[in-house]
C-alpha cells in the first residue's frame, strides 16, 4: 500500500492516518468538515488536498448512519482499488450497499476494537490500534487483494485481526461494547440528583463501572441506532437479573428466615455468575486473565513519585503487570494499586520497604 485516502477525520480516521502516515504511506484526508480534515493535517496525519487519481485503499471513518452514502460515493466516483469502512456495526451498511445495487467485491467492513471517551483528530494517537482486535468480515464475494489490502491496514496500525461474519459481530459487539456504554451512562445517570456528600464518597468503583459515560451521546445514538435489536436482546436479560435481585433485596428486608435465605441464595447466584463470566474476559496479551497479586502503595501528588516507585520496582526484577492509581478524596495523594505475578510479592513489598514507602498488600 503506497497510497490512501480517509474519508471521516475524527478519532478513529485520523487516528489510522495517523498510522499510515508514520509508516510511508500517501494519506489523502477529506472530511464534511474542512476544518476537520486540515486539523488532521497539522497533525501530521496526511494532505487535506484530493488525490490525482485512484489510491490503493479508503478507509472511511464516518458515522454508522452515513457509511453507505459515503462508501457509495466513493466507490461510484472509482476513488480507490479497494474499500473498507470501520464502523461500529456492519451488517447493516452491507444491506444498505447491496439495496442500492453496488458492486461490492472491492468493498470488506471492517471495526478496530478501539477508542476513547474523547473524539475528534485532537484526541487521536498513532498508536491507538496497537495490540487491539480489529474485526474482518469479508464474504464471498470479496475480492483477495481487497481483504489482502484490509490486513496490510491492520498491520500498517499494528492491530490484530479477527475475521467473522458481519451479523455475528453486531450481536458480540451489542454484548461487550454498545450494552455496556448504555449501563455506564445509567449508573452514572444516578450521581446527577445524588447528594453530594454520596458523591464525595466515589471510590474506584464506581469510576470504573462509569468511565465511558463520559462519551458523546450524540454519537453513541448514531451507534446504537445502527444495532437497536441485538443490544434490546442483552438488556432484556439483564432486565430479567434486575427485576430478579431487586425481589431477592427485598427479601432479605422479610422478617421470614426461609425468604430471608433465599434472598440471599438468589444474590449469591448472580454474583457467582458474575465472576465467572469475568474469568472469560481475555487478560495480558489475549490470554486467559491472570491470578495476580495487588501490593498498595502510598503515593503523594508530586511529580516524580510514580517513576520511582516503578524504578524501585524494576530494581527488584519485578514486572508490574498493570497499574492503578485510586485518589484520595480531599487530599493530595493516593494508592498506586500494583498487580503482579504471586511469586513477585515478596521481592517487590521488600524492595518498596527498604525504599521507605508505605504500602498495604492486598
Amino acid at each position: 500500500m503506497r497510497t490512501a485516502v480517509v474519508i471521516g477525520t475524527g478519532l478513529i480516521g485520523t487516528s489510522a492516518a495517523l498510522a499510515l502516515a508514520g509508516r510511508g504511506v500517501t494519506v489523502h484526508l477529506a472530511d464534511h468538515d474542512p476544518a476537520q480534515a486540515r486539523t488532521a493535517a497539522a497533525l501530521g496525519a496526511g494532505t487535506d488536498e484530493a488525490p490525482d487519481g485512484p489510491v490503493d485503499l479508503a478507509v472511511v471513518a464516518v458515522p454508522p448512519a452515513h457509511v453507505s452514502a459515503a462508501l457509495a460515493d466513493a466507490m461510484t466516483r472509482g476513488l480507490a482499488r479497494g474499500y473498507v469502512d470501520v464502523a461500529s456495526v456492519k451488517g447493516g451498511p452491507r444491506r444498505e450497499l447491496e439495496a442500492k445495487g453496488i458492486d461490492l467485491t472491492t468493498y470488506i467492513g471492517t471495526h478496530p476494537m478501539a477508542g476513547k471517551e474523547q473524539s475528534g483528530p485532537l484526541a487521536a494517537t498513532a498508536d491507538l490500534f496497537e495490540g487491539r482486535p480489529w474485526v474482518l468480515t469479508p464474504t464471498r464475494e470479496t475480492d483477495t487483494e481487497v481483504l489482502n489490502l484490509a490486513l496490510e491496514l491492520v498491520a500498517l496500525c499494528r492491530a490484530v485481526p479477527v475475521v467473522m461474519d458481519a451479523d455475528a459481530h453486531d450481536r458480540a459487539v451489542a454484548l461487550v461494547s454498545h450494552t455496556p456504554q448504555l449501563v455506564s451512562s445509567m449508573v452514572a445517570a444516578r450521581l446527577e440528583t445524588a447528594d453530594e456528600t454520596a458523591v464525595r464518597l466515589c471510590g474506584g468503583g464506581i469510576r470504573d463501572v462509569t468511565r465511558i459515560a463520559a462519551s458523546d451521546p450524540r454519537m453513541w445514538v448514531e451507534i446504537l441506532s445502527a444495532n437497536p435489536g441485538p443490544v434490546a436482546d442483552v438488556l432484556s436479560g439483564i432486565a430479567a437479573d434486575l427485576d430478579e435481585t431487586v425481589r431477592a433485596l427485598r427479601a432479605l428486608q422479610s422478617r421470614d428466615e426461609d425468604e430471608r435465605r433465599e434472598g440471599a441464595a438468589d444474590i449469591e447466584d448472580v454474583l457467582r455468575r458474575g465472576n465467572a463470566g469475568r474469568t472469560r474476559v481475555p487478560g495480558k496479551h489475549g490470554t486467559a486473565p491472570a491470578a495476580y497479586e495487588t501490593v498498595a502503595v502510598l503515593i503523594s501528588d508530586q511529580p516524580g513519585e510514580l517513576a520511582r516507585i516503578f524504578a524501585d520496582a524494576g530494581r527488584a526484577g519485578v514486572n508490574i503487570e498493570d497499574v492503578r492509581i485510586e485518589h484520595a478524596t480531599g487530599q493530595q495523594a493516593g494508592h498506586v494499586q500494583l498487580m503482579v505475578e504471586p511469586r513477585a510479592v515478596v521481592a517487590l513489598t521488600a524492595t518498596l520497604r527498604e525504599s521507605g514507602w508505605a504500602l498495604r498488600q492486598r
